[in-house]
């Protein structure tokens, strides 16, 4: 076959392929397909160069084309064109001509859903392919459609990012298409995919060794396009997501959570909104007057950072231990989760001022019991009572509704039978049990055992957000899972990455609350 006939047989095959992507609704091409379009590329390039070099070499009289190694078109010296070779250097540049107008007649025609076969048979010029495009639509009164498809290589990255997720045994909820193909790749396997997309030559990938292939991905670690980096961030940030949600703290459960846009100390004015003082009766022709609330003394929130830095270590890509993907900021995401829930109990254990300059829980407050208990009938109404005495900044009555009830360890047994008997608990006459079916919901946490190691384990009683707003958890911006940024520091050799979290933990209404300081649990 000569090198003329391989040419217009490789064009063929592309022709077939970009066909079969535009008959499946114009389609982007696959990587498969992508792959086997620049082979037959590269194949057309060699079979011009061939048919170049055996031009050259009946013009300059130096014998036939040298054979062409390693993919590369040969290296032919260039000689001096007497007058009578004129006509053979034109035929020259008209195969090179040649190829680049019917290599953009084809991309023309793609975007228009254009069959382009025709077009370069006929030897038409763009300039007429594109009066021809464009008459056709005017001739149908079709639309020009601009049609937006995801870029390949995002594509790619989404697959790999989701295969790597399963291979560690996570969910994922919505695999990207192809995904299972690459789950088996090992990261050595990943990385040689990447760079040979990025244009390196897949036989030397092959031939590199782990530490001088590691080096290489070092490099591309701070290239903002390379795809290995990419999709490693991408799986540590849905492994993160999922740990993180996955961590089996309770402090949500009966705590506010808020947004700061920035770190400054906010006065949380809402402190003064719960009551306003009675509207007053406006006379005829009377002056509206406006209530002057203090506001030297309303609760502050402000967010602070916490964070870690990990890095995929040089042992670890060598080995194929993925754990520094999903495992390891996995830990760090379910430690700073630990974090705030460990802070928001140690707020109401070790008891410190508020804004008020009083004790969070004090006699002037008025939300604290003066004997300490295990949790019984009696010991909840009486906190309930209490509780619903409390009054708002202007000494106007609160509508004060209990909703949650925070416990050690160890109550949660005596709480199921004191919450759900209908009997009086301790009692053998029938009495009706006035917490059967109370409407509080119980909140069992560790930590406070923790705390309170062998002394008395308080446990405490929370109303409901509308009533008063107790301790609100903020995030910077609504954030509540933690952030993760490549971490550039030089002359460090490796992969590593900051993982952090803006929050800050507040009392905003101390009403709210209730103690009872408890007694010592029984192992």
């Amino acid at each position: 076959m000569t090198p003329k006939q391989r040419r217009d047989a490789a064009m063929l095959k592309q022709q077939a392929i970009v066909s079969a992507a535009k008959a499946e609704g114009n389609r982007a091409l696959t990587a498969e397909e992508q792959a086997e379009f620049e082979g037959l590329q590269r194949e057309i390039e060699q079979a011009d160069a061939e048919t170049e070099a055996q031009e050259r070499g009946l013009l300059g009289g130096a014998g036939a084309a040298q054979p062409l190694t390693g993919g590369q078109p040969p290296a032919v010296q260039p000689e001096a064109a007497p007058e009578t070779q004129t006509g053979g250097t034109r035929g020259i540049g008209e195969a090179e001509a040649e190829r680049a107008r019917a290599a953009e007649i084809v991309t023309l025609c793609r975007d228009f859903d254009v069959d382009p076969t025709e077009h370069i048979q006929s030897g038409a010029s763009l300039d007429q392919v594109r009066a021809a495009i464009l008459e056709g639509l005017k001739r149908t009164g079709a639309p020009i459609r601009a049609q937006v498809t995801r870029d390949e290589g995002e594509t790619f990255r989404q697959r790999a990012s989701d295969a790597l997720v399963m291979r560690a045994g996570l969910p994922v909820d919505s695999p990207a298409e192809g995904a299972g193909e690459l789950q088996a790749m090992s990261l050595r396997d990943l990385a040689i995919e990447c760079l040979s997309r990025d244009g390196r030559d897949t036989v030397e990938l092959l031939r590199m060794r782990p530490d001088d292939m590691y080096g290489e991905l070092c490099r591309q670690f701070y290239n903002p396009t390379s795809a290995f980096p990419a999709i490693l961030d991408n799986t540590i940030r849905k492994s993160i997501v999922h740990l993180y949600n996955e961590v089996p703290t309770t402090f949500q459960a009966w705590t506010s959570k808020g947004s700061l846009k920035d770190f400054k100390i906010t006065a949380d004015h809402e402190y003064v909104i719960g009551g306003m003082g009675d509207f007053l009766l406006v006379p005829e022709n009377g002056e509206l007057k406006p209530a002057k609330p203090r506001t030297e003394l309303l609760p502050n929130r402000k967010l602070d950072t916490y964070g870690r830095t990990f890095s995929m270590t040089r042992q670890a890509f060598i080995n194929d231990d993925i754990g520094f993907l999903t495992e390891i900021p996995g830990l760090y995401a379910a430690s700073a989760k630990k974090t705030i829930d460990k802070a928001v109990y140690s707020l109401l254990f070790e008891n410190k001022e508020t804004f008020d300059k009083t004790k969070l829980f004090d006699a002037k407050h008025g939300n604290v019991m003066k004997a300490g208990s295990k949790p019984t009938q009696a010991s909840i109404q009486a906190m309930i009572l209490q509780m619903q005495r409390q009054k708002d900044p202007f000494g106007e009555a609160i509508y004060m509704t209990p909703q949650h009830i925070i416990t050690p360890v160890g109550y949660e047994f005596d709480l199921a039978v004191i919450l759900h008997s209908a009997q009086a608990v301790g009692t053998n006459n029938n009495d009706v049990n006035p917490l059967y079916n109370y409407p509080i919901n119980v909140v069992q946490t560790p930590v406070l055992n923790a705390l309170a190691g062998d002394g008395a384990v308080p446990w405490f009683m929370v109303a409901n957000a509308a009533s008063a707003r107790g301790i609100q958890v903020d995030y910077l911006n609504g954030q509540e899972t933690p952030t993760v940024r490549r971490m550039e520091t030089p002359g460090v050799l490796g992969f590593q990455w900051d993982i952090y979290l803006d929050w800050g933990i507040a009392v905003r209404d101390y009403r709210g609350l209730i103690k009872n300081p408890g007694e010592k649990i029984a192992i």
